[in-house]
C-alpha cells in the first residue's frame, strides 16, 4: 500500500493494525493536510458483519465532536478497498507511555480528567464505546488526549451487532457484565476507565491471570490489590475514586462518567492546595515571582515594582528545565493576606521569590527573598541599596541567585539570554515599564497611556526593541475592538514591529506581535502561522503567543488544534483572565456549547467584571438559543466598555435573533449616533442586519468591512454567530475573498 494513492489520498506509512482493520498515515492530496486511514483488513471485505461494524465506528465516531475524540473525516470504498479516513494523531498511546515511564500523580490526573471529557461527550449522544483500553487512548507531543476505536461502541437506537452471550472487547479491560455477555450501558465503559486508571498509576493491571477463564474470574470474583503495595505515596482520594470505578455491582459503580470527572478534578484541587502534589521521581525546580511591594513615598511606583518581577519572571523562562508561573496568575495574590506557604501549594510550586522596592530620586533599596513553599524557610535574601542605572545588574544577580539556589544547571546560551539587556538606560526602561503597565490594563485610555510611554521610552533609547513591541501591542489591540480604524491601527502597528526585528530579530514577543498583524489584518495566513510558530520555538513558555496561535488554528478551521494551544496558554498562565476567557472562546467556535459556557463561567468566578468573558458567554448562550441569558451578558459587557460600538453590534444582533425588531433597531440608530463621533466598523451593522435577517444589508455591510480590514472578518469560516447567512453563496464569495475556503 505504501506509495499508493487511494482516491486523493497518498499512503505514505503504515501506523499499525488490529482485528477490526489496518491504520495508514497518509497525505489528503486535495486539502493539504495528513490523516489517518483505517481499512478494513482484505478478509473481512466479505464478512458483512464486519463491513456493518466498520460502518458503525465511522458513524459513531463521526456523531461526536469533542476536543479529546478523534475526528472522523470520512468512510469510502474505493477500488474494493473499504476505509475511514480520520485525523492524523501524533503522540503515544497511554500503553506505550506506561511502559516508557512512571508518571506524576499531576500528569496522570491531567490524562484521566481529559479522557473523562471525551467519554462523558460520548456518553450525552447516548454511544458507548465497549473497548475503553490504554492501546486505544493516545496523548498528544502537546499534551492533548484522543480516544480513538469505536469499532465495538454501541449506539443509542441501533440494533445489536453481536448475538446476545457475544463478548467483543479486550479481556483485561472489560466490565463484569461485559465478559457475562450481559447487556452494557455508560457503566461498563467506567469499569475499564478505571482499569486504565489503576494500570497508569501502578504499571499493572488489576485483574490477572494465566489463561483467559482466570483473567474472567478475576474480574467478577477478586479485588484489586491495593495502590499502595505498589505505590505507597498515592493519595488515599485516588484509592476511593478507583474503587468506586471498580465495583463490581454497577448500581454501586459511578453512575455517569461526569460524576467520576468531578472526582478527579476535586482530587487534583486538594493536591495542589495541599502541596503534596509531588511527582513519583524528582520534581522539577518551579518557581512563582510575586510582585514586589511598593514601599516608595509615591503610589504611582506600582509600574516600577510590577515591571521588575515581570522582566525577571521573562528571563527565568529562558532557563530550561525551570517551571516559572506565568505573570498573571503570579500577580492574582497582589494585595491578598495570604501565607506565602499557601500561595506556592495554589500555585503548584516549589519556591516563591518575593520582595519590595522603595524609591527615591534616583536611589532605590530593593529587597528580595526566595521561600521554600514547604516549610516557608528563607533559601536566599539580600538587600541591594544602589543607584538606578544599577537596576538591571540588580535583576541578573537576583535571577541567577535564583538559578543557583533552585539547583538549575545552567547552559552557557542561557545564561546569555539570562543577563541579556535590551536597553542599558535607566529612563528608557523606566518608562517602559510604565507602558506595560498600562498595556495590561486593555482598555481604550490606557492603551493611548501605554503607546505615550512606549515612544517616550524610544525618544530616551531609538533601539529598544521591547518598546517597539509594545507600541505594536497597543495597536493591535486598537485594532481588534475598533477603537481605531483598522486601516490606521496596523500600519501604525506594522511599522513599530518591523523596527523591532530589525533592531533584535530574536525576540518571541515581536514575532507573536507580527503573527498577529499577519492574521487580522494583512489575512496571510502562511505567514501568520510562521511568525507564530518562530516565536513558540524561541521561547515555548511565552503564554501569549500559545492564545495567539489558537485564534488562529481556530479561524482557518483547525479548531481541535486551536482548543490545544488555548489550553497550553492556560497551564502556562492559569489565573489569566484572557487565556481562560480564549479558551471559552475556542470551545464556542467548536460549537461545544456546553463546555464553552463551563469555561467561561469559571472565568467569570475569577473576576465577574472581567468585559471579554462576559462577550464571549453571551455569544455562547446564543448558540444554545438561550437569548434571555445570552442578550443579560451582552448587556453586561456594554455596560462595562460603555461607549464602544463593538458590544452594541453584537447586542444588536442577539436582540434581532430573538425577535425583538424594535430593540434591535433601536442598537442600529444608537451606531448611526456613535459613528458621527468616531469609528464604527460596518461590521456590527452588518451583524444587525444579519439578527433581523435582513441578508441584503447584511452583506452590503460585510463587503463594506471588507475593504475596512475589519479584523473580526477572520472568524467567518467558522463563527456559529454567522451560521444565519452560511447558505447564501455570497457568502461563500466573501469566505475565498479572504483566502480561507480551504
Amino acid at each position: 500500500m505504501i506509495g499508493k494513492t487511494i482516491s486523493h489520498y497518498q499512503i505514505l506509512e503504515k501506523l499499525g493494525e488490529g482485528g477490526m482493520g489496518v491504520v495508514y498515515k497518509a497525505q489528503d492530496t486535495k486539502l493539504d493536510r495528513i490523516v489517518a486511514l483505517k481499512f478494513l483488513p482484505k478478509h473481512l471485505l466479505c464478512d458483512s458483519e464486519a463491513k456493518v461494524r466498520f460502518e458503525h465506528e465511522a458513524k459513531a465516531a463521526s456523531a461526536l465532536n469533542h476536543t479529546n475524540i478523534t475526528t472522523i473525516h470520512e468512510i469510502d470504498e474505493v477500488e474494493g478497498e473499504c476505509f475511514i479516513c480520520m485525523e492524523y494523531v501524533e503522540g503515544k498511546s497511554i500503553k506505550e507511555l506506561i511502559k516508557e515511564k512512571t508518571s506524576s500523580i499531576e500528569e496522570i490526573l491531567k490524562i484521566t480528567i481529559q479522557i473523562a471529557e471525551g467519554l462523558n461527550a460520548a456518553h450525552r449522544k447516548g454511544i458507548v464505546h465497549r473497548d475503553i483500553k490504554s492501546d486505544n487512548i493516545m496523548l498528544t507531543e502537546e499534551g492533548l488526549v484522543k480516544i480513538m476505536d469505536f469499532g465495538l461502541a454501541k449506539l443509542k437506537g441501533v440494533s445489536k451487532l453481536t448475538k446476545t452471550g457475544t463478548t467483543l472487547g479486550t479481556m483485561q479491560y472489560m466490565s463484569p457484565e461485559q465478559v457475562q455477555g450481559i447487556e452494557v450501558d455508560q457503566r461498563s465503559d467506567i469499569f475499564s476507565f478505571g482499569v486504565v486508571l489503576y494500570e497508569m498509576i501502578t504499571g499493572q493491571l488489576p485483574f490477572k491471570g494465566e489463561h483467559e477463564a482466570a483473567i474472567l474470574y478475576s474480574i467478577v470474583n477478586e479485588t484489586p490489590e491495593p495502590l499502595a503495595r505498589f505505590k505507597p505515596n498515592v493519595p488515599e482520594g485516588l484509592q476511593r475514586i478507583i474503587d468506586k470505578a471498580l465495583e463490581k455491582n454497577r448500581d454501586m459503580r459511578y453512575q455517569n462518567v461526569d460524576d467520576l470527572r468531578i472526582d478527579l478534578t476535586k482530587e487534583r484541587k486538594e493536591l495542589e492546595m495541599s502541596g503534596v502534589f509531588a511527582p513519583i521521581g524528582k520534581p522539577q525546580p518551579s518557581i512563582a515571582v510575586l510582585p514586589f511591594t511598593n514601599l516608595s513615598a509615591d503610589k504611582e511606583q506600582d509600574y516600577f515594582c510590577d515591571g521588575m518581577a515581570e522582566e525577571i519572571i521573562n528571563a527565568l523562562t529562558q532557563v530550561e528545565g525551570l517551571h516559572v508561573v506565568a505573570r498573571t496568575s503570579a500577580f492574582f495574590f497582589r494585595g491578598k493576606e495570604i501565607d506565602i506557604r499557601e500561595i506556592g501549594r495554589k500555585l503548584n510550586v516549589g519556591a516563591v521569590l518575593e520582595g519590595s522596592v522603595r524609591k527615591a530620586g534616583n536611589r532605590l533599596r530593593i529587597t528580595a527573598q526566595l521561600v521554600n513553599v514547604t516549610d516557608g524557610y528563607h533559601l536566599w535574601s539580600e538587600r541591594y541599596d544602589r543607584e538606578m542605572e544599577d537596576i538591571f545588574a540588580i535583576q541578573e544577580e537576583i535571577s541567577l541567585s535564583i538559578v543557583d539556589k533552585l539547583k538549575v544547571k545552567l547552559l552557557k546560551e542561557e545564561k546569555a539570554k539570562l543577563v541579556k539587556r535590551y536597553t542599558d538606560d535607566p529612563e528608557a526602561y523606566s518608562l517602559y515599564l510604565k507602558g506595560r503597565y498600562f498595556w495590561y490594563r486593555r482598555y481604550e485610555g490606557g492603551l493611548q497611556k501605554g503607546i505615550e510611554c512606549f515612544q517616550q521610552a524610544i525618544d530616551q533609547d531609538p533601539l529598544y526593541a521591547l518598546a517597539y513591541v509594545g507600541i505594536a501591542d497597543c495597536y493591535n489591540q486598537f485594532g481588534l475592538w475598533s477603537f481605531l480604524h483598522p486601516k490606521e491601527a496596523y500600519p501604525k502597528a506594522k511599522v513599530a514591529c518591523a523596527k523591532a526585528l530589525e533592531i533584535d530579530d530574536t525576540l518571541a514577543e515581536a514575532y507573536a506581535s507580527l503573527g498577529w498583524i499577519k492574521m487580522f489584518y494583512d489575512w496571510a495566513w502562511a505567514e501568520a502561522e510562521k511568525a507564530y510558530k518562530r516565536a513558540i520555538e524561541l521561547n515555548p513558555n511565552y503564554a501569549t503567543v500559545h492564545y495567539y496561535y489558537g485564534l488562529y488554528l481556530g479561524a482557518i478551521g483547525r479548531g481541535i488544534e486551536a482548543i490545544a494551544e488555548a489550553k497550553k496558554s492556560v497551564d502556562l498562565d492559569p489565573l489569566c483572565l484572557v487565556h481562560n476567557a480564549v479558551l471559552g472562546f475556542e470551545l464556542y467556535c467548536k460549537r461545544q456549547f456546553d463546555e464553552a459556557i463551563e469555561q467561561l463561567q469559571k472565568t467569570l468566578e475569577m473576576d465577574s467584571n472581567f468585559a471579554v468573558t462576559c462577550f464571549f458567554l453571551g455569544l455562547s448562550y446564543m448558540g444554545k438559543e438561550r437569548w434571555e441569558e445570552a442578550i443579560a451578558s451582552l448587556k453586561k459587557f456594554a455596560s462595562l466598555w460603555q461607549g464602544s460600538p463593538f458590544p452594541i453590534g453584537f447586542l444588536g444582533f442577539a436582540y434581532g435573533m430573538s425577535g425583538q425588531k424594535d430593540e434591535a433597531t433601536s442598537m442600529l440608530d444608537q451606531l448611526s449616533k456613535l459613528s458621527q463621533q468616531r469609528y464604527v466598523s460596518s461590521f456590527y451593522k452588518a451583524l444587525i442586519y444579519a439578527g433581523l435577517g435582513k441578508k441584503d444589508q447584511a452583506f452590503e455591510y460585510l463587503y463594506k468591512a471588507h475593504v475596512e480590514r475589519e479584523s473580526w472578518m477572520v472568524s467567518l469560516k467558522v463563527a456559529p454567530f454567522m451560521d444565519t447567512l452560511r447558505s447564501d453563496p455570497r457568502y461563500e464569495a466573501l469566505i475565498k475573498k479572504m483566502g480561507l475556503e480551504k
